[in-house]
């Protein structure tokens, strides 16, 4: 029997899982991420999880047909490893992945991707319809897509493409985004930003309001969770249905998709407040043809599933190469 090896290396966790052809998980390990010494910690706790993994699913690594590894970036695709992870201590500046996990599962068939990448080869592997022309996008402590279009996962050079969060939304720059330069998409939405980003509206015109932004416990739930009860949250929604519509069609314009599902914490924990208010204002911000945007259905599990269907499908998610 033929087995595969999905790994999803995360800021947070590390999970590995090993799965026959259908892609019907066998066995899974999970870990958390290393904090250092150095990315060597990181690359042996991956190892551990493969190990531990193969183990429960009866196997052994030696055995293993190829793998596929969704993963935080930003990658080196030609060193087959992360580079400066930006969201570990500056002490892990590099996680070799290809070459160990190729030497631990004796194939040469190791496929490496940023996790929204990652993600998207699993939705369009998943999807009914296995469509040539899709977008995953990840709202959640960051903003990122993977692509799919004429049937190529677009990848870049050097494996970084689909930093849509880093699209420049806002000209006047009204908040700075984590990676320094002002007015990106992710800087508004994202997880990690809108609580400042709220903050920032609420120094601008001081209404009342039960947020509580000088609660060390303040976060975007906090927001969300007061939608319809408090109008300054309602305002603070609006505004990222603003932003966020524009982000995504500024993607329908560049790519031309079918079809976009969006994942991430912040869009699973509240679909309907960040959905429809992007379904609805694309009529008028779109000039070409508007795509279905659905939620994921795989929910956390879409990177290590779109790992697994990246090593059954040979890095594309194409049904048809099984």
């Amino acid at each position: 029997m033929a087995v595969y090896v999905g790994v999803d290396l995360g800021a947070t966790n590390i999970r590995a899982v090993v799965a026959d052809s259908s892609a019907t998980i066998l066995g899974s390990a999970t870990a958390e991420t290393p904090r250092g010494p150095t990315g060597i910690a990181v690359t042996e706790a991956i190892l551990d999880a493969i190990r531990a993994a193969c183990g429960q699913a009866g196997v052994t690594p030696g055995t293993v047909t190829a793998c596929g590894i969704g993963s935080i970036g930003p990658l080196d695709l030609a060193a087959g490893a992360v580079e400066n992870p930006a969201n570990l201590p500056d002490r892990i500046d590099r996680i070799p992945l290809t070459g160990p996990i190729s030497k631990l599962l004796a194939t040469e068939d190791v496929y490496l991707h940023n996790d929204t990448i990652a993600g998207v080869i699993g939705e369009r592997f998943h999807s009914e319809r296995n469509p040539d022309d899709m977008v995953y996008l990840t709202i959640s402590s960051g903003i990122g897509a993977g692509v799919c279009v004429d049937g190529h996962v677009i990848s870049g050079w050097d494996g970084n493409a689909g930093e849509v969060g880093h699209m420049t939304l806002d000209p006047h720059g009204f908040m700075t985004c984590g990676c320094g330069h002002d007015g990106h998409w992710e800087a508004y939405c994202s997880g990690n930003n809108i609580p400042r980003y709220a903050e920032r509206l609420h120094a601008e015109d001081p209404i009342d309001t039960e947020l509580a932004f000088d609660d060390p416990e303040f976060s975007a739930a906090s927001i969300f969770d007061l939608a319809g009860d408090d109008e300054f949250a309602d305002h603070v929604i609006d505004q990222l249905g603003h932003w966020n519509a524009m982000g995504v069609a500024n993607i329908i314009h560049a790519y031309a998709p079918l079809v976009i599902n969006v994942g991430g914490a912040v869009a699973l924990n509240n679909p309907n407040l960040v959905l429809d208010p992007i379904r609805d204002r694309l009529d008028e911000m779109v000039m070409t043809n508007i795509p279905e945007v659905n939620l994921t259905e795989l929910g956390d599990d879409v990177v290590v599933k779109g790992a697994v269907a990246s090593a059954l499908t040979g890095g594309t998610g194409d049904r048809s190469k099984l």
